[in-house]
């Protein structure tokens, strides 16, 4: 029996029940568009994380105080006075792989606007701090280096602080202020970042000189952070090193010896390339998840298929054995119910790539959330539901190609 006749019988014997085979698809149908689905949102929700973690600064290196054990007591690491001005200046002056960097202190409280206030933090910063986290200066001027020699009362505000304190759409820069009770002109406004991957507003802050704040508002002279941005992003872990080699050697740290242990560092460095690679593994974790059990309902759907193809040999067992008693070979038998399973599955599987595919998209538009269609996705999610419908035809298949044709013919 030719290939031709074999699929004519097949179609065929589909077409004679188009409901059951229908729902022996479905399975298949939305197994694949399951898969198609959910690897969308998983890979949509990678690249939307790792565009914000790159909008915040790919190349930013963050410095901290570290804890230290006193007595026995191991301390908190805010209330550590490690960082120094002179551990800033030393790495803006000594570093090679750094392209800017700037000193932080921040300390929360209240601005005030004539009957308006709002709650938020001042970042004390100098001009390298709009390189770093990518903030640009939408309505005004940022402050300038004799602002930070003077410690001026000086400020540059976010977005929604703007909006909060000048609720009538009035231009803020020029006006004064008050943060607590000290007063501060505004000289700029940021343009709007929005809300980061982790739901903060990058909008509620305000930016003054380092000095000022370490001067006016805290009266400290130590620093709580240095924040650095790396020439490129492959330069970051050079520059950590870098970094390292100058505060050991500015807080006097021992190196190992034969004899003697290494002092441990007392600050800490994290980078982005650090956060963004924690998030992809998190992301690509919960994208197999998503995945494996989206893939579930491809193996109920080919059991489906299996189901389906034991029913239609049992009803066409008398039909078998007329085939084969006047000429179908094994084979022929064999490859007929093959090739109905490998309809249904890639039939399934076709409507259930453009069904994946359309949901991701009004999943995109209805719930608001980041989809990325990957061609592996769908090459992979066809290629699995064809490999299951044949798999789970074979065994029903092989039953009907190995029956007796005279056992056959005589069932009832």
């Amino acid at each position: 029996m030719n290939t031709t006749n074999l699929f004519k019988i097949a179609f065929k014997a589909i077409a004679s029940n188009k409901l059951r085979s229908f729902l022996t698809a479905l399975g298949i149908i939305i197994g694949v568009a399951s898969v198609i689905a959910m690897l969308a949102i998983g890979q949509g929700s990678k690249r939307s994380i790792r565009k914000q973690i790159s909008e915040m600064g790919s190349n930013m290196i963050m410095i901290h105080p570290g804890a230290d054990m006193r007595g026995g007591v191991r301390q908190n690491a805010d209330d550590m006075q490690t960082l120094k001005l002179a551990d800033y200046e030393s790495i803006r002056d000594d570093s090679h792989y750094l392209s800017a960097v700037s000193p932080t202190v921040d300390c929360r409280g209240q601005f005030i606007n004539g009957n308006n206030n709002t709650p938020s933090t001042v970042y004390g910063v100098n001009e390298d701090y709009l390189t770093i986290r990518q903030l640009k200066v939408e309505d005004g001027d940022f402050f300038t280096e004799q602002d930070i020699k003077t410690a001026a009362k000086v400020c540059v505000l976010g977005k929604t602080v703007v909006d909060n304190l000048f609720p009538d759409g009035s231009a803020p820069v020029g006006k004064v202020i008050r943060f607590n009770t000290i007063p501060f002109r505004v000289v700029g406004v940021l343009k709007s970042k929005g809300y980061n991957s982790m739901g903060m507003d990058q909008d509620d802050l305000a930016l003054v000189p380092y000095t000022t704040v370490m001067k006016r508002i805290l009266a400290i002279t130590y620093l709580q952070g240095i924040n650095c941005s790396a020439i490129t992003e492959g330069a970051t872990d050079q520059a950590i090193d870098e970094i390292t080699s100058i505060l050991r050697k500015n807080h006097k740290l021992k190196d190992a010896t034969e004899t003697t242990e290494a002092d441990q560092d007392d600050f800490t460095i994290r980078s982005q390339e650090e956060i963004a690679s924690m998030m992809n593994s998190t992301m690509d974790l919960l994208t197999i998840l998503l995945g494996s059990v989206a893939g579930i309902s491809l193996v109920v759907g080919g059991i489906g298929i299996m189901n389906i193809m034991y029913v239609s040999v049992s009803e066409r067992t008398k039909e078998i054995g007329l085939r084969m008693s006047v000429g179908a070979r094994g084979i022929d038998i064999l490859s007929q119910f093959l090739i109905e399973a490998a309809i249904l599955s890639i039939v399934g599987g076709l409507i259930g790539v453009c069904l994946g595919i359309g949901s991701a998209y009004v999943i995109k538009a209805v719930a608001n959330m980041p989809v990325f269609i990957q061609w592996w996705s769908i090459v992979m999610s066809f290629g699995v539901c064809t490999f299951i419908g044949i798999f789970f035809g074979w065994y029903p298949a092989k039953k009907a190609a190995n029956m007796d044709p005279i056992e056959a013919i005589r069932y009832e």
